[in-house]
């Protein structure tokens, strides 16, 4: 009983075998950790008490504004493009869909195409034979001027004049005839380069030369009634020595003998008329240029882009597709583009895969949207207009005429075009186009930050823009100086505020 009414210490004091130090020591930790433990747990309640618990000071100032940072930039003096960016095709100068008509008489069957010497991508000259249909040769010839009727003898033109210089640059010479028109020297001629070709040319009077026969049959004809007249009015005139005989008047004579001389004018007017008919005869015989057998292409060597036609086919359409003169650029413009893009203006070609630059200016635009595919387009960070693939092209047909011959090798690859829509007239000021702001007023103006922070308002005058810039005409007495920064924007600080 007493044994259990002992204090814990007593018992420890007691009990054989302990060490009393050793326990107290153990017990004197523990109150230690406790209190530890409870102090950590108090300061730490303490700051969060402090995170949720504020002043009405300190929550006035964490939700003021943060500090405004002002962007600036310096105004600079340079010369200033607008551009217009976009891709290209590099393209020959011309590009002709050869579809070949068969010209027959009466019951001639559908055009076949009987022979084809020429592949895609073949070269091909002046003079070259491209195909033969239904037994006729079809060529091609150096001109600007496409082909739209028959060149026969007599024809005048400037498509005559093209032939003729043709056929010259071709070794066939055209003889005295006049440029510009189809003569003898130029039937010749004709003759001659079908004969090279190994053809027969056509006949423009397709009559085996019955015209010709029958005027020749009419000049024979006036001739000897010319002579039978001559020999009538030489035997009616009177013989000066000879006297009339009893009964015989004169006067009867002289009339038969004017009656026989008139007759004889009669002839020679006859004969007159039979010998122009002969003429006009053989100038209309002779070869013709079927407008069927020829193609005019601007320039040499050119090139078969495109055969779809094989012997034995009906045509019904294009054969091929050739190609020639010199090499030019095409794109297409965007709708935001168009209006800052005309003929003249000066462009930059960038081959890319050579890195070879080549100036030109724009040849063409045109006024009607080519909305075969699909438009794409892209801008780019500094809101310049972005660049454009043709594959992908929609919009409006831009041709560019490089100053210089491109590369026949750079033929069908794709190209960088920029085109400078604008330019300042020597150098200027220039400044971001953040920097310019219309007031109140409707006017423009910059504003100048000086070096102690100050600021001031400068009207302005806005010019050419390009490349996310534009030139600025300091007015109403401004002044503005290369170098000044001016404000471009406001940026917000993080972390602001007292």
């Amino acid at each position: 009983m007493d044994h259990q009414t002992r204090s814990e210490p007593e018992r420890l004091q007691s009990a054989p075998g302990t060490e009393p130090t050793a326990r107290a020591r153990m017990t004197r930790r523990r109150w230690v950790a406790a209190v530890s433990v409870g102090s950590t747990l108090l300061a730490a309640a303490g700051f969060a008490a402090s995170q949720v618990i504020k002043s009405p000071a300190q929550a006035a100032a964490d939700t003021k504004p943060p500090a405004a940072d002002v962007l600036t930039a310096p105004v600079e003096r340079r010369v200033l493009k607008e551009t217009v960016v976009l891709r290209g095709t590099v393209a020959a100068g011309q590009s002709v869909t050869v579809t070949p008509v068969a010209s027959g008489g009466e019951g001639a069957a559908e055009p076949v195409v009987t022979k084809l010497p020429v592949n895609t991508g073949d070269t091909i000259r002046a003079g070259q034979l491209l195909l033969e249909v239904s037994g006729r040769p079809v060529f091609v010839l150096k001109g600007e001027l496409p082909v739209y009727r028959d060149l026969k003898p007599g024809a005048k033109g400037d498509d005559v004049a093209q032939l003729q210089k043709a056929l010259r640059d071709l070794g066939h010479g055209t003889g005295n005839d006049p440029s510009g028109t189809f003569k003898a020297g130029t039937k010749a001629a004709l003759q001659a380069f079908y004969a090279g070709l190994g053809y027969d040319p056509r006949p423009a009077v397709d009559d085996e030369g019955q015209a010709v026969k029958a005027a020749e049959e009419g000049v024979r004809s006036a001739e000897r009634a010319l002579e039978q007249a001559q020999s009538a009015a030489d035997a009616a005139e009177p013989s000066p020595s000879a006297t009339p005989a009893d009964g015989e008047n004169n006067t009867d004579a002289g009339d038969g003998a004017a009656e026989a001389r008139r007759a004889v004018e009669w002839a020679r007017e006859d004969l007159q008329t039979a010998r122009q008919n002969l003429t006009d005869a053989q100038s209309a015989a002779g070869p013709m240029l079927p407008a069927g057998e020829v193609v005019f292409l601007p320039g040499f060597p050119a090139r078969v882009d495109s055969v779809s036609g094989a012997v034995g086919t009906r045509v019904t359409a294009g054969v091929m597709k050739v190609s020639a003169g010199r090499l030019v650029v095409r794109g297409y413009l965007q709708e935001r583009q168009k209006g800052l893009v005309r003929a003249g203006q000066r462009v930059e070609v960038l081959a890319e895969r050579s890195g070879t630059t080549v100036p030109g200016k724009v040849r063409s635009v045109s006024q009607t949207l080519d909305a075969g595919q699909e438009q794409d387009g892209t801008t780019s960070e500094d809101g310049s207009d972005g660049e454009r693939a043709p594959a992908a092209a929609q919009g409006y047909p831009l041709v560019v005429e490089p100053d210089k011959p491109l590369d026949r090798a750079l033929a069908g690859q794709e190209v960088r075009l920029t085109v400078e829509a604008g330019s300042t007239d020597g150098k200027a000021l220039v400044v971001p186009v953040t920097a310019v702001s219309v007031g109140s007023d409707g006017k423009s103006a910059v504003t100048v930050v000086a070096a102690d922070g100050t600021q001031r308002r400068v009207q302005v005058r806005a010019g050419t823009q390009g490349d996310g810039y534009v030139e600025v005409v300091p007015v109403a007495g401004g002044r503005l100086d290369p170098g000044a920064l001016v404000v471009t924007g406001i940026r917000q600080a993080p972390g602001g505020g007292a």
